[in-house]
């Protein structure tokens, strides 16, 4: 009996301290300035094995738990500073080690390297998302982001300039993670590649996030430093195809103390051409169009940081982009067996818009470390004015005119998010948001054929939504829903006509999940998993009865009483490092109800006209795979690829009969880097896009190849780079329509261009610290 208790007693003994683990907390400050340093690496290390790690957070605090008692080496990382090393014991009488402040110096060695970081765009991976940092190898190909999005894995550019994510245009974006009043096609023109700081896809988003955008959302992030000191950039390029265009931008930043300020102004103008022909077999007719287009851009944006203290921080910034585009655009129809009748229509756009974002954001820390608040309110305005004016020549189909369309829109975000970090593992979120868009259009004409119009569209939104995440042992997950109630009225009065009036009211729920599996610390594989519920509300230029394009052969438009599409999204990813590169592999299936999508169909006052605007087409699936990677065979050559493809059953009727399509889409991408020295590169990369069907018409294959040269000077604060697109003029936008209306077409622009760039940094010390997350659009992002 005794021996039996003493047996017990040594059990219950050994079991205690093998349940026995350490914590080390700390908080890591700049020993010049006694500033605290975000997001710096803690490392722990036995002999040279990592055993466990984590982050600092905005304070520059960190504490990590659930260490075997044992005796390890403790390192603190950071770019720009000299690795700090401590060697820390854990014991059953001491399984709590408080480092305290711990004062990082400066590596002045380290910091000529941190000047030259955006040299190459970077690719990461995270569990929701896609970033891209947009280095000088991406800006050098030209002047505003739409040039540089065809380099972006998964997104394509269509000769309109519309944007797709995984071949769909449903994808909703972002700048600075707020919305705009601004369409995809506008906003890519407008901004200047300068101006640019980092792209995320988003393409299965968390519920945190509104669920609007049915392949997911584009997060475009302008550049804003928190660098101590004065400090900043400025890059100047010139681009010539068959016109000039030109583009410049100016960062600068000044951190003292307790107050950040920083501001960001961008520009660029110049002209374009395009031209194209559309040939109709049966009515054996042509369109022949040339278009100037001068676009002059301005973007501005300011703001500040004001870190009251350690628990409160008060942040404002403003985006402002000012807009001036003209295109002189000459259109002539000719009739193949009655020459007679043909004519010329020249059209002269003028387009005004003052597009404006204010954010405002205040954020408060409880003691409890994580454990925080935040509101965010943000008002986005647009105050646009187009005029056209028709001129015709030849057998002409209507008197000489003028049109006014006149938009106003504001959009308001209200956000309250709470969290609330549960445990050393586990992370609840709260949320609210309201979204308040109010939009109205005016449209005159001057046509005898047309009536003014007035059209007015205003949608309200209140959403709450809750998310758990937790670490466990290899395992990351994330689990969350949100609540939508949804309101819109939409009133559409036309001179002459019946006036329409459509209201919606919904109701919905959006489940999403997001599963992370890394089999060791030290693993080289990650495992992704994850799902959601979204919804694509129309668009105002999907719904707006307004015509967006009025020529002798075709009018494009919207349609007010399309109803919302509904999507439910599955992804599965791997990703795996090797040792001279990595690599992404990625699926995914949709399941989509209502789908919207273009029609076409010809006016019956008008047997030449054919009227384009969308319509609910039938349940449709689409699945698709993605491959991307990077590798550096050799120390001077660098190869960044992508492949992927594409797989869409689209159902519908059309002119009253069922007709479906199976499509398959397949693009390519590489992109290659020779280093000839320490400063300079050349640069290749290539495109391909394959045929893609629709339920009316098929759009053919496009390719093209660029390249490029980088000259780094003055210590690698000054870039000189040259670029060569479309080398072999082979870029086009090409189509066959075999529904409804049968024809083929082809439209090119000035693709074929030389562009010349010089960017420069200068000022203080390239030292980042507190940066605030929400300027990023972290929000969904809770693995890294």
């Amino acid at each position: 009996m005794k021996n039996t208790l003493i047996l017990l007693i040594l059990i219950v003994f050994s079991s205690s301290l093998i349940a026995q683990k350490g914590t080390v907390s700390g908080k890591i400050l700049d020993k010049e300035t006694k500033e605290a340093i975000s997001y710096a690496n803690i490392i722990i290390k036995s002999s040279d094995k990592i055993v466990s790690g984590g982050i600092t957070d905005n304070n520059g605090r960190f504490k990590i738990s659930k260490i075997e008692l044992n005796t390890y080496t403790l390192e603190v990382q950071f770019i720009g500073f000299k690795t700090f090393s401590k060697t820390i014991a854990f014991t059953k009488n001491k399984t709590k080690i408080d480092l305290g402040t711990i004062l990082l110096e400066e590596d002045a060695t380290s910091l000529d390297a941190v000047a030259i970081t955006v040299e190459r765009s970077t690719i990461m991976q995270k569990v929701d998302r896609k970033v891209i940092t947009i280095g000088k190898d991406l800006t050098t190909v030209g002047a505003s982001a739409s040039d540089i999005m065809t380099n972006i894995p998964s997104v394509s550019i269509n000769q309109d300039g519309d944007i797709s994510l995984r071949g769909n245009e449903n994808v909703r974006i972002l700048i600075d993670g707020k919305p705009t009043n601004l369409s995809s096609r506008e906003l890519l023109q407008q901004i200047p590649a300068t101006s640019l700081k980092t792209i995320e896809l988003i393409t299965n988003p968390s519920a945190k996030y509104n669920p609007e955008g049915m392949s997911g959302i584009i997060n475009f992030i302008l550049k804003k430093d928190a660098n101590l000191g004065f400090n900043g950039s400025f890059n100047t390029g010139f681009t010539y195809g068959e016109r000039a265009r030109y583009n410049n931008s100016i960062n600068l930043n000044y951190r003292r103390g307790k107050i950040n300020f920083y501001g960001n102004y961008g520009n660029n103008f110049g002209k374009s051409l395009s031209f194209g022909k559309v040939t109709r077999t049966i009515e054996k007719t042509s369109q022949t169009t040339d278009n100037v287009n001068d676009n002059t851009s301005h973007l501005v944006k300011l703001g500040f940081d004001y870190f009251i203290n350690d628990k409160n921080t008060f942040s404002f910034y403003t985006n402002q982009n000012f807009v001036n585009n003209n295109i002189d655009g000459n259109r002539g129809i000719l009739f193949f067996n009655n020459p007679a009748d043909n004519f010329n229509q020249i059209d002269i756009t003028n387009t005004e818009n003052t597009n404006a974002s204010y954010n405002f954001d205040f954020k408060h820390d409880f003691n409890k470390e994580k454990h925080s608040i935040e509101l965010e309110v943000d008002y986005n305005t647009l105050d646009s004015e187009n005029t056209y004016d028709f001129i015709f020549s030849g057998n002409r189909p209507s008197i000489d005119y003028t049109e006014l369309i006149a938009n106003k829109r504001t959009n308001t975000t209200i956000n309250l998010d709470y969290t609330n970090p549960i445990s050393d593992n586990t992370t609840l979120e709260l949320g609210l948001e309201t979204r308040i868009r109010k939009t109205d259009n005016i449209y005159e004409t001057g046509n005898p054929n047309f009536n003014n119009s007035a059209f007015s569209y205003d949608r309200e939104i209140y959403s709450f939504y809750a998310t758990i995440s937790q670490f466990w042992h290899k395992w990351q997950y994330n689990f969350g829903v949100r609540l939508e109630d949804y309101n819109v009225a939409a009133n559409f009065f036309e001179n002459g006509e019946a006036p329409f009036f459509f209201t919606d009211k919904l109701f919905n729920i959006f489940p999403s999940g997001f599963l992370k599996y890394v089999p060791s610390e030290t693993s080289k594989n990650s495992y992704q998993f994850s799902f959601s519920r979204r919804i694509d509300r129309p668009s105002l230029n999907q719904i707006n009865p307004i015509r967006l394009l009025n020529t002798p052969q075709i009018i494009i438009t919207g349609n007010p009483s399309l109803v919302p599409q509904f999507t439910n999204s599955i992804e599965l990813n791997y990703t795996r490092k090797i040792n001279k590169g990595n690599i992404t592999f990625g699926g995914f299936y949709r399941q989509i109800s209502d789908e919207i999508n273009r029609r076409g169909f010809f006016d019956t006052n008008n047997p030449n006209l054919l009227i384009i605007d969308y319509d609910n087409f039938d349940d449709n699936n689409a699945y698709g795979l993605e491959l991307s990677a990077s590798y550096k065979p050799l120390n001077w050559w660098t190869i960044n690829s992508s492949f992927d493809v594409y797989s869409r059953e689209q159902k519908g009727v059309i002119e009253n009969e069922s007709v479906s399509v199976n499509n398959t889409l397949l693009n390519a991408k590489i992109n290659q880097s020779f280093k000839a020295s320490k400063n300079l590169t050349f640069q290749l990369f290539a495109l391909y896009t394959g045929k893609q069907k629709v339920l009316q018409y098929e759009l053919k294959e496009n390719y093209f190849v660029n390249a490029g040269a980088r000259y780094n000077f003055a210590k690698g604060k000054g870039t000189l780079s040259v670029n060569f697109n479309d080398i072999f003029r082979t870029q086009r936008f090409a189509f066959e329509a075999y529904r409804t209306i049968i024809q083929t077409g082809e439209f090119r622009r000035d693709s074929r261009s030389v562009f010349v760039g010089l960017s420069y940094l200068f000022g203080g010390k390239n030292k980042n610290l507190k940066r605030k997350k929400r300027d990023t659009n972290v929000k969904a992002d809770k693995f890294l």
